[in-house]
């Protein structure tokens, strides 16, 4: 008998479209048999981002400021436009459903003016990418799941007063400059929602943002 014979019965045989509401079911049992029950109006963002992860942690860690998920989809209901920080989270974002409400999601990192400014000044391109961002005639939510020099940027222009981005999702991955970072964002009265610690990525950023859009979808 080969291994794979051996695993055959742990094998479930599901069409495609019912492969994430499994996963979805899994996730729920899994919360269920650890005792942990999540706010309702921000469970389905969580479930998502465990769903991208696999990494039940982010029960612990994502941190929501009060009402965010509600003022998020106002936004979004009102045409904001997403911010991000990578190509990575562009093409993961939902676009053909914000765009329903008015909304575009945009990313400045490979642009050759960004890169020249970057190289100017000696600082990184996200920074300079929050600062084009920061000349959008739409309220922005920014989804930053790489760069903390993206959420350091936008703290800096918070704190001169020449911009103020309507909502944050700060969820950058990494060990330098990372959790600080995301501590910063923490401490302005800017809605949020923010990954503490080291974990997060694009696929993070993208998975909140399609959760928010996918529950749009439903109201």
């Amino acid at each position: 008998m080969s291994a794979l014979e051996g695993m055959e019965h742990l094998i479930e045989h599901l069409l495609p479209e019912e492969i994430e509401k499994r996963s979805f079911e899994i996730i729920s049992e899994e919360l269920a048999h650890l005792g942990i029950t999540l706010p309702e109006e921000e469970a389905m963002i969580t479930k998502r981002v465990i769903h991208t992860s696999a990494d039940f942690d982010y029960t612990r860690t994502l941190t929501y400021s009060e009402d965010a998920v509600k003022i998020a989809k106002e936004l979004i209901r009102n045409g904001a436009h997403i911010v991000t920080d990578t190509n990575m989270a562009l093409a993961g974002i939902n676009k053909k459903t914000l765009a329903k409400f008015g909304g575009e999601v945009h990313c400045f990192m490979a642009d050759a003016k960004v890169a020249h400014l970057a190289k100017e000044r000696q600082t990184t391109r996200a920074a300079i990418s929050m600062e084009m961002a920061s000349k959008l005639d739409k309220p922005i939510i920014f989804a930053i799941g790489n760069a903390p020099t993206a959420l350091i940027q936008l703290y800096k222009m918070m704190q001169m007063e020449s911009f103020r981005p309507a909502f944050v999702i700060g969820v950058p991955v990494g060990f330098v400059n990372v959790e600080a970072a995301k501590e910063l964002i923490m401490e302005t009265d800017v809605p949020y929602i923010v990954n503490r610690g080291r974990k997060g990525g694009s696929n993070v950023a993208a998975a909140i943002c399609n959760a928010l859009l996918y529950e749009l979808g439903r109201d």
